[in-house]
């Protein structure tokens, strides 16, 4: 590929408008609700400004968080749910009436400045919503327009999995199904609109899927000596975050839409996984964020190789570790806080107070992959209708997986529920994990590295 001409930016200053609006690089917080024990929303607004969050995304528009923000500095968010894009698509009048309730009813009291239609469409639905994304799109512009609301930025985020290619970042390219009938006319829109292309970002993920080439410094943007460059251009890049932003910069430059900007939409890292999940810890939870502040936050912005001095905007995921996030345990435990308002580790996202004012960290645990046999037993004390419910599906999946819990069978007596959903949930899992499947099951389940066979009764277990 031919070399990237990297064209100077007149503005170099760490602010720069949209819509005759200041607009500061300091990161936002994502406020999820996926939890049953987290605090009301007039609390948490206060922990969202006890953090120094510049602003906050929804992934809805809960009245309730909408009034606890109003008459506050904190820029919002809000969400059009996946499941009425259909809707938004196709009827202008159901478009309005949402923006209405939704946005009209709090505005600009609220200072809501995005609007985000759908989360990770092309990741989390069927393919058949993808079609009426971009026109749901438009229709919510319409509809803000109509109120003369002009302030409010349209778009919607996407995961890194609409790239078909990502490396080296110069043969960034979206994925074929996808890259004509939904990305091009979406990034018409974004120009159009002079909004952002909304971007979910996770070196975490990209590592653990290979922590033996990618090293975990690079991805914390700790690298002291370690540099990939990108043949294609010759730019050399110091970390895994930027890496993977400019494969999306190089994926629409590749389809005609060069100076579309970035918007974070999520980033971060976990603090806590399952057993059989890497360098899930506190300490690289605490090390990744605080990096990517104090990149945001130079005083001169650095942007990424292929788009340097570009101001970055962002929100980090998340606020809360939120206990009913179904999938791995890192879905649990992506949170700045834990749901009782204390810090799982000290950050401050306007980088003024001094790393040295911090708390220790603990040390990592977890940074190696575990070795050895690991089994998903029933977590006692767990609702028992509820685990009955999880035991039926277990054992409707996959190849007799609970033929030995059987009457008569080698692992029927002791005859408990407890004890039957254990085996059930192990050899379920050790079927299905290479598939995707997890040792949760709405929170029923947990990993264990103790061996509850018994006897004759040998319980399926995975190996790593």
């Amino acid at each position: 590929m031919a070399m990237l001409l990297i064209i100077p930016l007149l503005v170099h200053s760490i602010l720069f408008t949209i819509s005759s609006a200041v607009f500061s690089p300091q990161p936002g917080i994502c406020y999820g609700q996926l939890g049953n024990n987290l605090p009301p929303p007039w609390k948490s607004v206060e922990l969202i400004k006890s953090l120094k969050a510049k602003r906050v995304k929804i992934y809805d528009a809960t009245p309730e968080i909408l009034h606890a923000l109003k008459n506050t500095t904190i820029q919002v968010s809000i969400m059009v749910p996946n499941e009425i894009i259909f809707n938004v698509s196709t009827n202008k009048t159901f478009s309005d009436q949402w923006v209405r309730n939704n946005v009209v009813s709090f505005y600009p009291h609220t200072l809501i400045r995005y609007l985000l239609v759908g989360n990770e469409v092309i990741s989390s639905t069927k393919n058949d919503t993808w079609q009426h994304l971009v026109p749901a799109m438009r229709n919510i512009k319409r509809s803000l327009r109509s109120f003369r609301i002009t302030k409010v930025k349209v778009g919607t985020p996407s995961a890194m999995d609409v790239l078909e290619s990502s490396f080296p970042p110069s043969n960034g390219a979206f994925r074929k199904d996808i890259a004509a009938p939904i990305m091009k006319p979406m990034l018409k829109f974004l120009d159009r609109t002079k909004s952002f292309f909304f971007l979910d970002v996770y070196p975490f993920f990209a590592w653990a899927s290979d922590p033996t080439n990618i090293k975990l410094e690079y991805a914390l943007f700790e690298s002291k000596n370690i540099t990939v460059s990108d043949s294609g251009t010759g730019l050399v890049y110091s970390n895994l975050f930027d890496q993977m932003v400019d494969a999306v910069y190089f994926a629409m430059k590749r389809i005609g839409y060069p100076n579309i900007r970035i918007f974070i939409a999520e980033t971060g890292w976990p603090n806590k996984g399952d057993i059989d999940q890497i360098g899930a810890n506190i300490f690289n939870a605490a090390t990744y964020n605080r990096n990517f502040v104090k990149k945001v936050m130079t005083k001169t912005p650095v942007g990424t190789p292929a788009r340097p001095g570009w101001v970055l905007p962002s929100f980090i995921f998340a606020l809360y570790n939120e206990n009913q996030k179904p999938g791995p345990g890192t879905e649990r435990h992506f949170g700045l806080l834990f749901p009782n308002g204390s810090m799982v580790y000290d950050i401050d996202l306007s980088w003024k107070t001094p790393e040295s004012e911090f708390r220790a960290l603990p040390a990592p645990e977890n940074n190696a992959p575990y070795k050895g046999k690991i089994w998903c037993v029933a977590v006692r004390g767990a609702n028992e209708t509820a685990v009955a419910s999880a035991l039926s599906y277990a054992c409707s999946q996959g190849n007799n997986t609970c033929y030995p819990i059987r009457a008569g069978k080698r692992c029927f007596k002791p005859d408990s529920l407890y004890w039957h959903a254990s085996y059930a949930f192990s050899s379920y899992w050790a079927q299905f994990r290479k598939t995707g499947g997890t040792c949760y099951f709405d929170g029923l389940a947990t990993q264990t590295t103790k061996d509850p066979s018994y006897g004759s009764c040998k319980f399926p277990s995975v190996t790593l």
